[in-house]
């Protein structure tokens, strides 16, 4: 059965559809990348099932219940990090987990314990006992964090736990999220793609309010349409020429020459795989070829055909 699940869920603000008719489930222990542009639904769609918004049509189960039945007792095994992390500036890092801990109805020494897993979770011993204000942007992070598995929750909804971060704050946030996704599920969304496969297992993409496409980020690139590019590295006389005139080639442009050898990026319109040809071709002409692969086709090619107007 799935942790959780959603079935034609839509949602309008001031008759415009933020979210409509969304469907999908998330298994448990998986960790899945919601992807989309600003303004795909992507917050709303959190917001919905940790509860800040309730949906106008359609149905989000925890568990294999409706959260309109389990309301209190899904909010206590849900962790949620918002995108603006709402923590108090004011507050040290200690006051705010004990604050947060009473708020998760943990009291007296399971209220410490829960405190102490956590800051050793996120590492964030070093700043227990300063003001949450004067912290980097990265410890916010970490203190944010602390307080989405403060509970141990069985889901975690983290709404771009990333955003803001130098990139060596980013590293390091995306190391803790892959530990926690080890022991339970994490939906997380992120406009920063190369996030999506340090640390999802699978990849939801969100576009206008709807689901434009599901499944695991090698599935998904692979579906992706359009040009494709091979490196070719090869040793001989006339290579671009021949390269250049196969059918289907767009272009074909140098990248580097040494000791004797053409580097070429060779772009197709991907009608066929022109490599047999490439290598038939070396063996006809007498080239001596050291490389020959197709470049992997990347996300963010297929987040451009899927949020892209034409798509839409």
């Amino acid at each position: 059965m799935a942790l959780l699940t959603l079935l034609n869920v839509s949602k309008d603000f001031d008759g415009i559809k933020a979210v409509d008719d969304v469907s999908f489930t998330v298994d448990r222990g998986e960790v899945v990348g919601f992807l989309g542009p600003n303004g795909a639904g992507k917050s709303t769609t959190m917001r919905m099932i940790t509860q800040y918004f309730e949906p106008d049509a359609g149905e989000i189960q925890f568990d294999g219940r409706p959260l309109e039945e389990v309301g209190l007792e899904a909010k206590r095994n849900i962790g949620y990090l918002p995108e603006n992390n709402p923590i108090y500036g004011d507050m040290l890092t200690a006051d705010y987990l004990g604050f947060v801990a009473q708020l998760r109805e943990l009291r007296g020494s399971t209220a410490r314990a829960a405190i102490d897993q956590a800051v050793q979770r996120t590492d964030i011993a070093d700043v227990f006992y300063r003001p949450i204000g004067t912290l980097s942007k990265g410890y916010r992070q970490r203190v944010g964090l602390a307080q989405a598995i403060l509970h141990s929750p069985d889901l975690l909804i983290l709404d771009e736990p990333t955003e803001g971060l130098d990139p060596n704050q980013r590293v390091e946030i995306r190391r803790l999220i892959s530990e926690l996704g080890r022991e339970r599920t994490v939906v997380l969304s992120t406009h920063v793609l190369p996030e999506v496969q340090h640390m999802c297992t699978r990849l939801l993409v969100i576009h206008e309010g709807g689901i434009a496409a599901d499944g695991s980020v090698d599935e998904l690139t692979a579906k992706a349409a359009g040009a494709v590019q091979i490196s070719v590295e090869v040793q001989g006389e006339g290579v671009a020429e021949a390269i250049g005139a196969m059918a289907g080639v767009q272009h074909v442009e140098p990248e580097r020459a040494a000791d004797g050898r053409t580097g070429l990026m060779v772009t197709t319109d991907g009608s066929a795989d022109i490599r047999p040809e490439i290598f038939d071709s070396a063996k006809a002409k007498g080239w001596v070829l050291y490389e020959l692969h197709q470049e992997t086709r990347s996300l963010e090619e297929l987040f451009r055909q899927l949020t892209s107007s034409e798509a839409a």
